[in-house]
């Protein structure tokens, strides 16, 4: 098998780890798809290392009754035990308050390889669309990054849509991180 597809078969198996964690509420295994110092940007929020990406997706599942996933498949680029992409992915989400929707973007991704397996080294989430199946919803402009393998700069952030909902303080607040 060649490296691109090792790399790939591995990313796709930690889409799925990441999915499996997140349906069932389990923050350390959500935790241990990051390596050690991982990022994860996500609706204004900067989660930085394990332990508060753990404490960050326990505050934010707490919210809901479930959170299932899709990946769809990552566009790579692939190079000695590191790999960058970019992926779409659709959530359907149902919270404890009765309220239901679905939300669809793209997570940019750096990926690093840790022995056998591939973890998630820098993500950002930027949604394009937020409400109901039937697309009714918001769609949100995005810049346009041009095609693979163009990335967002690491520094890159999303206006925080999401903190007042999760139970977050807000980004720049005491508590509320970057």
């Amino acid at each position: 098998m060649s490296n691109f597809a090792e790399a790939q078969a591995g990313i796709r198996d930690l889409h799925a780890r990441y999915t499996d964690a997140t349906w069932r509420k389990d923050f350390d295994a959500f935790a241990a798809c990051f390596t050690p110092d991982g990022e994860w940007r996500i609706s204004g929020r900067v989660f930085r290392g394990r332990q508060e990406i753990r404490d960050g997706i326990a505050v934010i599942l707490d919210k809901f009754h479930g959170v299932l996933i899709s990946f769809r498949n990552p566009i790579l680029t692939v190079g000695d035990g590191v790999a960058s992409g970019r992926t779409y992915i659709d959530e359907r989400c149902a919270w404890k308050n009765g309220n239901t929707n679905i939300s669809i973007g793209c997570y940019y991704e750096h990926f690093a390889r840790a022995g056998d397996r591939w973890l998630f080294e820098w993500r950002l989430f930027e949604m394009h669309y937020r409400g109901p199946p039937d697309m009714t919803g918001t769609f949100l402009e995005r810049r346009d990054y041009g095609p693979p393998p163009a990335m967002p700069p690491r520094d890159a952030n999303t206006e925080d849509m999401a903190s007042a909902r999760w139970g977050l303080p807000a980004a720049g607040e005491p508590g509320g991180g970057v």
